[in-house]
């Protein structure tokens, strides 16, 4: 039985063109969403861009876009973000702008259903501000008095606000993050939200009197809405709220937002405590991923070791840039972007276990069996359990555990390899053709389990699998529960052996 799935990414500062780390959380999103899919589940991605942050305002500056030009600075920026996502092959179903009339429209109409709960009120505020995180900080967070994230110094601001009744919510988000353990991930995130709300969560002034970009509060447009407090509402105008009632009822609650560790509190503590005032069901989970370096090295532009994800997957092939990502970094923890390791992983995970596997196959395919799928005695057995494969490889994508779920597939590959070495088909050739055509029709039969398995990972990888086994156009139209049946490539059917698919590097050079 299928069901909704909604997730979201963040939405994107464009004060500058994707990095890595911006694409690591789009293809995350972009594998389940296409993992969802497969299942035949109702899916809907959204993602987008951040337009009313001041770090825009001051990127267009630098960029010698005056005041009358920030929103043309910001079309053309967004056209950017969304075109690297459409190169990069990522199967968004939504794209918000905050700067969209039906944002805007939503953002009022949220402003005022937490404004009639009576949880936004006025008052001063005199406070450390950190423009980087576009957050308030407090004194006990600096490290020798910088921002830990930034590395500057906070400014000193004070000025006439409106505030969110946050702290009203500590009882009852403390509530819903314990009786509901799956809210936030994993759980060292979930343990330090907890502690933050229980602790040192307050009351947070959510205008800005100083900044003029933004959206203006309802009934007072001397004051524009804070940054975060506007941006967090994308998760629901992005799917109608505000502007089309029914798109909206039947998108939420999103079942996931995948968010980076940094900005997990403004998920997990904020973000349910404005819908609960607002009288909004919560999302079902949030999944903060960690931090990226590069070499072991903190990426940053002065440096100059910023990677380009549009460049690195013209250079090495989209999907193997995928593959790489979530196969090297443990999701949810902190991990290390080496294109020495990505070299490794092309030539050993892609081009060894998986490449000259595939190629393999299919040559004594030609040479035993003139490029058809041999009939076998007992097809319907396998040396490896299949069931069990798809079992762990299931359980692992309920979790997010991506790297699990490729263990699972790279285990058999291995086992495949090693199988040939032991059973020596050239020898059956001579010697035994049934056995010869049962180890063949199990490989055969085994890489287009594989494909299937590889789909929502390199999705082209996959397609190019089924191509060289001959059933691509027939494996199109079947369910994912018709796939996982083992025996489905069809006997007699004729291979089309081309090209391997991961030629050494070196040779490609």
């Amino acid at each position: 039985m299928s069901s909704k799935f909604f997730l979201t990414t963040p939405i994107y500062y464009v004060n500058d063109v994707p990095h890595i780390g911006h694409y690591y959380t789009t293809v995350a999103a972009d594998v389940l969403a296409r993992w969802h899919r497969l299942k035949g589940d109702d899916v809907f991605l959204l993602t987008g861009t951040d337009e009313n942050s001041q770090k825009n305002v001051e990127a267009a500056a630098k960029r010698g876009y005056d005041e009358t030009r920030i929103q043309e600075y910001l079309d053309e920026m967004a056209a950017n973000w969304r075109q690297t996502w459409d190169k990069l092959g990522i199967s968004y179903d939504g794209f918000i702008r905050t700067t969209e009339d039906r944002h805007k429209a939503g953002v009022a109409q949220f402003w005022k259903a937490v404004a009639a709960k009576g949880d936004i009120y006025q008052g001063e505020y005199s406070g450390l501000y950190c423009p980087g995180c576009e957050a308030f900080v407090r004194e006990s967070d600096l490290v020798d008095g910088k921002c830990p994230i930034h590395k500057k110094e906070p400014q000193v601001i004070k000025e006439k606000n409106y505030f969110f009744r946050l702290s009203a919510y500590r009882e009852q988000l403390l509530k819903h993050i314990d009786e509901h353990p799956e809210f936030i991930q994993p759980t060292s995130r979930r343990n330090e939200v907890r502690s933050y709300i229980d602790k040192f969560m307050e009351d947070i002034s959510i205008t800005r009197e100083s900044v003029k970009w933004g959206i203006p509060v309802p009934g007072d447009e001397a004051n524009v809405i804070y940054v975060w407090f506007d941006a967090l509402i994308n998760y629901l105008t992005g799917v109608g709220y505000g502007s089309n009632e029914q798109e909206y009822r039947k998108r939420w609650p999103a079942q996931l937002h995948l968010v980076g560790k940094d900005i997990i509190k403004f998920h997990c503590a904020l973000w349910p405590a404005m819908l609960l005032s607002a009288g909004v069901p919560l999302p079902e989970r949030v999944f903060a991923h960690g931090f990226f370096t590069i070499d072991g090295v903190k990426m940053s532009k002065s440096l100059g070791n910023v990677v380009d994800p549009l460049a690195v997957s013209e250079k090495y092939g989209r999907d193997v840039v995928r593959f790489f990502l979530l196969r090297e970094i443990t999701f949810g923890e902190d991990g290390d972007f080496s294109f020495a390791r990505l070299e490794q992983r092309y030539n050993s995970d892609l081009g060894n276990d998986l490449g000259n596997l595939l190629h393999r196959v299919l040559s004594m395919t030609e040479k035993y069996f003139d490029g058809k799928v041999p009939e076998a005695a007992q097809c319907a057995e396998a040396p490896v359990d299949q069931a069990k494969t798809w079992e762990r490889y299931e359980a692992a994508m309920s979790k997010l555990d991506f790297g699990d779920a490729l263990d699972a597939i790279w285990e058999d590959l291995r086992w495949d390899n090693k199988h040939i070495d032991e059973v020596k088909p050239w020898t059956l050739a001579k010697t035994d053709r049934a056995e010869l055509a049962k180890v063949m029709y199990y490989l055969l039969e085994h890489l287009r389990q594989t494909a299937w398995l590889l789909r929502p990972f390199v999705p082209e990888i996959s397609e190019k699998i089924l191509l060289q086994l001959g059933v691509a156009e027939a494996e199109g139209k079947k369910s994912l529960e018709e796939a996982k049946v083992w025996g489905g490539l069809p006997i007699g059917g004729t291979i089309a052996k081309g090209e391997p698919l991961f030629p050494r590097r070196e040779d490609k050079q």
